[in-house]
């Protein structure tokens, strides 16, 4: 049983980190002074973060899907053969 969990939960990861890299081999270019773009000075501070909303957000969803895998993985770990 912990063995499916684990081919299931690595399956998971794969499916997810895959397409990233695959794009990332994509777009790699030769790192030049001409092709990196600098920042523009900040003229004020912006409010599009909200009052630590993001923060929050990236907690609730750590813990959401810390709770779902263990729901998932918990429970009888009996076998059912006699």
């Amino acid at each position: 049983m912990k063995l499916k969990n684990f081919l299931t939960g690595a399956t998971a990861l794969t499916l997810v980190l895959m397409p990233l890299a695959a794009e990332a081999a994509t777009t790699i270019k030769p790192l030049t002074a001409n092709s990196v773009k600098r920042a523009a000075p900040v003229k004020a501070e912006s409010n599009l973060g909200g009052e630590g909303g993001g923060t929050l957000a990236a907690i609730a969803a750590a813990a959401a899907i810390i709770l779902g895998i263990v729901l998932l993985s918990g429970g009888d770990d009996n076998p059912t053969s006699p």
